[in-house]
Parts: C-alpha cells; structure tokens; sequence
C-alpha cells in the first residue's frame, strides 16, 4: 500500500496496468464526492477491480487525505485501495472533476474497515462457517449465532478492532455485562448512537447487544443476532430509546 501525497502526482505520469492483489476484507464505498459525507453510489465487493481515472484531495481518512475518482464516477479513499508495491500516479481531477484518460490504472478494490461509514451495508454477513454450526464456539470465544458472536464479528471486521470477550483485559461476558465491561475498559458508552456503535440493553436474562446500522433522527437501524429470529440476522429499526446505552469502540 502506498500513500500518496498530492504533491507528487504533479505531472503527467504513464502507468501500466496492475496486477490483482489480495483482498483482506469484504467491501469499499465510492462516495459521490471526495469526503465521507457524501452519498454512497457505489459498493464495492473484495476482488473488484476498478478503473481509477483521476486523483483529488479530500477528506482525511488515516492520516490520508488522497481519493481515487473511479470510472463509475465516484470516488475511494486512498487507504481502501490495495496496490501492492506498486505506485500509482493517476493525473490530478480538474476542477471541474473532468478525468484525464490518458493516465487510467486498473487496481484491485480493498476494503479495510474502520471508516467514517462503517454502517454499510446493511446485509447478513455472518460467515456461513458460524451459522452452520451454531452453539460452537467463534474466534472471539462467544458461542456462534448469539447476539455477541455478531457484535464481535462486526466489531473485528468493521472497525478493525481486535476484539475477544476478554478485550482490555475485562471479562465482557454476555450481552448483560457489555456496559460494565466497557467503563471498566475505558471505553466510551453514551446515549448517542451513530453507524459503527453497539446498541446495548440489559433486558431480560442475558441482556441484548446489537450493531447500530443507521441513524435518522430519534430512530436507529440496528442488525443483530438472537433477537426475534433465534440464532438468525434480523434488522429493525426502532426508537434510539429502545436501548440503555451505545458503546463506541472507535
């Protein structure tokens, strides 16, 4: 992976076409503009690969701030790129996001989770490993199909946090003891949500955990496991207040 500062792409610069190279991780979205605060046009699968036709400054995104304009009209953040050792050096995007064709590259789309827009997409993508043998125990050491095997999973592939059920050195058990764990761990909880957070309750006997999808308004999008469809992906979305607390962990 290269990042690249603006600075250096001034210029006209002839690249050959790139090899594919490994994807880690599971997608990346292309915004309508270079910052994270535009709309999602398009999402990108592992293994895509993707005509970028231009470069342009943007939002910081780890330490960042290069986007890619792909050849669907959209734009990628530099850090979800995977390049290899290669370097890339598309023309600078004019101002009026014109494309320059002479300086096209194909690379391999790779998503590496922990962006602004972690939310995305709301879709089941629970290894199917795990759903066939539920009651098993998953890597983070929480039983497959239950609500915390789900916020583990999203947890380490969408932030791309390390988390187990002994993260920080807590014990966070079940879905009961998540608040507890998390002050003990440091770990921001408030009545906030937002995309990316865990939505906790410690109704009924074990409590409840799930991934916060979206936010509008006084409503969340939350996507869980175990909750009503035993141990199967359910979505709802449902007042902010059907939830105690939101934990952050990034």
């Amino acid at each position: 992976m290269k990042f690249l500062a603006i600075a250096a792409f001034i210029g006209t610069v002839a690249v050959p076409l790139a090899s594919a190279y490994p994807v880690e991780d599971e997608f990346v979205d292309c915004y309508s503009g270079p910052d994270t605060t535009y709309d999602v046009e398009e999402v990108y699968p592992a293994g895509d690969e993707i005509n970028v036709t231009c470069q342009i400054a943007g939002e910081s995104v780890d330490s960042a701030e290069t986007w890619f304009k792909t050849q669907d009209g959209c734009y990628v953040q530099d850090v979800y790129v995977h390049t290899g050792n290669e370097t890339i050096t598309p023309a600078i995007c004019s101002s009026d996001d014109d494309s320059s064709d002479s300086n096209n590259s194909t690379i391999t789309a790779r998503a590496i989770v922990g962006r602004a827009d972690v939310g995305s997409p709301i879709k089941d993508d629970y290894p199917s490993a795990y759903k066939s043998q539920c009651g098993g125990v998953d890597p983070w050491r929480y039983y497959k199909c239950q609500c915390v095997s789900f916020a583990a999973f999203r947890i380490n592939k969408r932030l791309n946090i390390k988390f187990t059920n002994s993260y920080k050195g807590q014990a966070w058990g079940n879905a009961k003891t998540w608040y507890n764990a998390a002050k003990k761990a440091g770990v921001k909880a408030n009545n906030t949500p937002k995309p990316g957070a865990i939505a906790w309750t410690d109704k009924g006997s074990a409590g409840h955990v799930a991934w916060v999808a979206k936010v509008s308004g006084d409503k969340v999008t939350v996507e869980e496991y175990n909750w009503n469809n035993p141990k199967r992906y359910g979505k709802r979305t449902v007042a902010k207040s059907s939830f105690k607390k939101y934990i952050h962990l990034k």
